[in-house]
């Protein structure tokens, strides 16, 4: 082997090397942002404060110009303004007067301010008084009877249940600080386990609607399927925890949300949920999915640019000059993708503005592959694309696909900030308990509906709800 090949080949390996040492720390230490900003801006595109590039560079020679001669008038960007206070919120109302005698002025007018207090939130105990009758004859006892409650012997009432799991679920508040907080500010000390056990109630009250959701899934014909893992607690093996999955499936048409927790992140949980599916799945390059398309033929994969993307990012200290020409063509056709949501025939435009530009990606890396190491980090992210084709090609074929599956790893985000802060599922099946309350709420979230009143009136009602109403209840909105 010659000189140089020998040299070349080590010099290789150490990029990818140092690539790979990177990524590690990058994952262990760093943030991970996949921000990219080309040195020169499209005039079209929009900054995060709402400007174009043009005036976004104004701005910055503005800036510029003061601070190097401060006696020059500049441009000032406007302060956008305070919200105003909604007028639904109660108003207590104070009215000053001068000092003095006012007997001989008259009134001109009036100055307003307004600010905002914060009452804090009350525990209200509720009392139901059920006086026993007796007839004269002394032969008729007559008593009201209770109310049916949604959660037997739970003193907890909906609005207390709904608010805790909200707190948890949506806020990320671990039940124990909950309970810290109550015993602080109300003085009541609540046990785990009480708290546990309505948490249970409510699951097991809530099943009946989580099938629901699941068949409402399972019926759908375009679903984006993504994964993330868990930690459990082995309850035979003290202090140790088992690494399960939580799959996660969402129909960007009738914007439902489902959790499915399995304990592994093999083929088995999803070919179960997809066992009789029929329709579009979008999905990363896990191989579980092409599996369980091979064995389905009424399953269509269509793949997801955002992972292509990832690719050529993680490429840009190995290769910065291919890496970010391949990021700029991919902000190009994210850019067109944005206008094409405001298109009245959205197949139409993205056949005209957003296809060829996809396979003017595709034919620049055929051109550039030839030109890198298959091995090394930008060599990579050419081949994904290529090994991705047929499945990026796909996304074209209905307007309803999305360009990736950002969506769904948006829904997995209260999961990983769950994670942070309760660390663990107490048992797997605290873990399907958890998965059950990530469907609601995420499906809450992608309908925009207050996850608080929804969950508080689904749990007044659903014991008096027919099964072939329950569709009624999933917080979607009408």
């Amino acid at each position: 082997m010659l000189k140089d090949e020998i040299i070349a080949e080590k010099d290789a390996k150490i990029a990818k090397l140092e690539h790979e040492l990177a990524e590690i720390k990058r994952l262990i230490y760093g943030y991970k942002k996949e921000r990219f900003i080309p040195n020169t801006p499209s005039v079209e595109q929009l900054n995060l404060f709402g400007q174009s590039a043009e005036d976004a560079a104004d701005v910055d020679s503005v800036v510029s110009n003061e601070s190097s001669n401060s006696t020059k008038q500049n441009k000032k960007v406007k302060h956008p303004g305070r919200n105003p206070i909604p007028d639904h919120f109660p108003c207590e109302e104070e009215t000053l007067h001068p000092d003095g005698d006012l007997a001989d002025m008259v009134v001109i007018g009036q100055d307003v301010t307004e600010t905002v207090d914060y009452t804090p939130a009350s525990l209200v105990k509720k009392r139901i008084v059920r006086p026993r009758y007796i007839s004269k004859n002394g032969e008729h006892v007559l008593i009201a009877a209770l109310p049916d409650r949604p959660m037997p012997k739970c003193i907890a009432e909906p609005s207390l249940i709904a608010w805790m799991q909200v707190r948890k679920f949506v806020e990320h508040m671990p039940y124990y600080r909950q309970i810290q907080q109550i015993k602080r500010d109300y003085h009541w000390e609540l046990s785990s386990s009480t708290v546990g056990n309505w948490f249970a109630q409510l699951c097991e009250l809530l099943t009946p609607l989580y099938n629901e959701l699941k068949a409402q899934i399972q019926n759908s014909t375009y679903l984006q399927v993504d994964e993330s893992p868990i930690k459990v607690l082995q309850n035979d093996k003290k202090g140790t925890t088992h690494r399960g999955y939580q799959w996660v499936y969402h129909d960007p048409v009738t914007r439902l949300v489902l959790f499915d927790y399995r304990k592994g992140r093999g083929r088995a949980g999803p070919k179960e949920m997809l066992n009789n599916y029929k329709g579009t799945i979008q999905c990363d390059i896990w191989q579980v999915y092409d599996n369980i398309a091979k064995s389905n033929p009424d399953i269509d994969l269509a793949g997801c640019l955002a992972h292509v993307r990832r690719k050529f990012y993680e490429a840009k200290d190995s290769n910065k000059e291919l890496a970010e020409a391949a990021l700029k063509q991919i902000q190009e056709i994210y850019g067109q993708e944005r206008l094409s949501r405001q298109s009245p025939d959205r197949k139409q435009y993205r056949d005209k503005h957003i296809l060829p530009l996809v396979q003017k990606l595709r034919e620049w890396v055929d051109e550039k592959s030839l030109e890198v190491l298959p091995k090394s980090p930008i060599g990579k992210a050419m081949t994904y694309l290529v090994k991705q084709w047929s499945k990026i090609e796909f996304i074209f074929t209905d307007a309803r696909i999305e360009l990736d599956n950002n969506f769904i790893e948006n829904k997995i985000r209260p999961l990983a900030l769950g994670r942070k802060n309760y660390l663990f599922a107490g048992s797997h099946q605290s873990a399907k308990r958890i998965a059950m309350m990530y469907s609601f709420f995420g499906t809450c979230k992608a309908n925009k509906v207050n996850p608080y009143e929804w969950l508080k009136s689904t749990i007044e009602v659903i014991n008096e709800t027919k099964m072939d109403q329950l569709e009624g209840l999933l917080p979607t909105k009408v």
